[in-house]
């Protein structure tokens, strides 16, 4: 008779409130060094912030945990009817399409479960193995691959290009917050990003992301010194490039986008070089941003101003549930 093979226990799903910060560091930690491997990014921040909110137990989400050991989490934060997927992040060396779906649909269980819920966003750079498998809650899903895209600063040739809209350019200040804010909203209507992020259909839902942005390090360190907007000569705000700084010497740019009344009259270009020379001149090396990748004229403004393209990941959008 043949042996019988016993199956392997599988790891547990474990409610994050449930959890210290002491059994979560060693993951953090690993996965702090591989956002600044793949990306060049300082995940430090964000790291202290799991831990913060894990200490109080107030972080909402899941954890996977194999024979006592953290092996992966994720996490959700709840705004108003729409819930965002924070991060999900497995161990290198047992990362597997199971295990990020495991976690995922713990997490999209708990929020679907919550009657105040209505749409749930993420946009997951650290879930690279799901490509090709079943996503959980597929029937409720979007999907839109997007481009993580990177400039090499030291050998950029940056030339002033020809703006066929009179504009001047100022440093971003926080009374711009309210114009910018409509300018976002106009720039996106109709726009498939606002099927991504539904802030953008919005001056009110425009607002809250600017304020994040600003306040918090998500994208990283608002970087005011980098950060433009472009006022006609009637005094209307008509564009604005945010950047950020992700690391010490590595720039992000987290937000450009120009009125419908100047789109085409080079203000992009411009609002986008001159934020660049910013970061140069600030110390940077290196400069990163994301963009849809079905966005062509985006990735064509950024290819010929000598961005590549890095790696791409999947911004998922579950509605209708």
């Amino acid at each position: 008779m043949a042996a019988l093979i016993e199956p392997v226990p599988q790891p547990q799903i474990v409610d994050l409130r449930e959890l210290r910060p002491r059994e979560l560091d060693p993951l953090l930690q690993e996965e702090t060094i591989t956002w600044e491997r793949t990306l060049d990014w300082d995940f430090h921040k964000s790291a202290d912030l799991v831990r913060r909110f894990v200490d109080l137990r107030a972080l909402n989400g899941s954890a996977l945990v194999d024979y006592g050991t953290v092996i992966g989490y994720g996490y959700y934060v709840l705004e108003d009817q729409k819930g965002l997927i924070g991060d999900i992040y497995v161990r290198r060396d047992v990362r597997t399409p199971e295990h990020e779906s495991r976690l995922l649909t713990a997490i999209l269980d708990q929020m679907i479960n919550s009657p105040q819920i209505s749409r749930i966003e993420s946009q997951l750079m650290m879930v690279d193995s799901m490509a090709g498998q079943d996503i959980p809650g597929a029937r409720f899903l979007s999907t839109f691959l997007r481009n993580f895209m990177v400039l090499e600063l030291a050998g950029a040739e940056l030339p002033q290009g020809h703006v066929r809209y009179r504009v001047y350019v100022e440093k971003w200040m926080e009374h711009f917050q309210d114009s910018a804010a409509a300018v976002i909203a106009a720039a996106y209507a109709g726009h498939i990003d606002s099927n991504i992020n539904d802030q953008y259909r919005s001056a009110a839902g425009a607002r809250r992301f600017l304020f994040n942005i600003v306040q918090y390090p998500g994208c990283g360190a608002f970087f005011r010194s980098g950060s433009v907007v472009a006022i006609d000569t009637d005094g209307r705000l008509c564009g604005l490039c945010l950047a950020s700084l992700v690391s010490t010497d590595v720039g992000h740019i987290t937000q450009i986008c120009v009125a419908p009344w100047v789109r085409g009259s080079g203000v992009g270009y411009e609002l986008l070089r001159q934020s660049l020379m910013a970061l140069r001149a600030g110390g940077c090396r290196k400069v990163s941003l994301t963009v849809t990748a079905s966005n062509g004229e985006a990735v064509r403004l950024y290819e010929r101003m000598g961005f590549s393209t890095q790696c791409q990941f999947s911004a998922y959008v579950w509605e209708g549930f």
